[in-house]
């Protein structure tokens, strides 16, 4: 029988090594996106926006509001008021607060997982800062995730690299003892290419079957199939 590769005997490790750590996404993963182009049209929607200029307004700023860099009223101000409107900017920041929904089936699995097994959760997320602190304390993530790696507090941006070695820095776990799991297959390439295994998420059944064939079975999983 030929000899493993170097590489190949790298991969049998990560796949050995216990899990300690879970690196989770927050749009997609735990929450709904939290301003994602269905919510700037239903907001057009209801607002009577142009929505072509708005999304265009969008686009040249919302990635200088995620790396915290504008506030969200200086957003707005850039995106929607920069010309006189009906209604004021409470009530539209209302209306984007309210687009957020929990994925109260993956919550309650990383909450039972994180129990069951002692993990430590990251939050790697690109989001703004008044954005992220609402949904964080509205859905109660902060009861169960360790450190939030968002991009509003780190000044960088998913796909930039140097996010997810910072957040390797702050859990303090080797990579081949966490599992990310990411909506978005861009960052899941990026995460595996530093040797962090990762699950691409599409569902929770999906993901809750990936993680357990990883030995991350929550308990109602292990009852499911028993």
């Amino acid at each position: 029988m030929a000899a493993k590769t170097g590489s190949a005997r790298r991969q049998d490790n990560r796949e050995c090594s216990p899990v300690t750590c879970l690196f989770l996404d927050i749009g997609g993963v735990l929450l709904t996106d939290g301003w994602d182009r269905h919510a700037r049209q239903r907001a057009a929607a209801t607002f009577e926006l142009d929505l072509p200029e708005m999304e265009e307004r969008h686009h040249l700023t919302w990635n200088t509001y995620q790396a915290g860099k504008l506030s969200l009223d200086d957003y707005l101000g850039l995106v929607v008021f920069d010309q006189q409107r009906s209604f004021t900017r409470a009530r539209f920041r209302r209306f984007i607060f309210a687009q957020s929904r929990p994925h109260r089936d993956m919550i309650d699995m990383v909450t039972r997982l994180r129990h069951k097994h002692g993990l430590k959760i990251i939050v790697v997320s690109n989001e703004g800062r008044e954005l992220n602190s609402y949904r964080i304390h509205k859905f109660k993530l902060n009861t169960f995730v360790d450190s939030f790696v968002s991009s509003c507090f780190v000044h960088l941006l998913k796909p930039d690299i140097e996010i997810f070695h910072l957040a390797v820095d702050i859990a303090q776990t080797p990579v081949s003892q966490i599992i990310y799991i990411e909506d978005t297959p861009m960052f899941v390439q990026i995460a595996r290419g530093l040797g962090v295994r990762s699950i691409l998420h599409a569902s929770h059944d999906a993901t809750a079957d990936e993680l357990g064939s990883l030995g991350l079975a929550a308990p109602s999983e292990t009852s499911r199939r028993a």
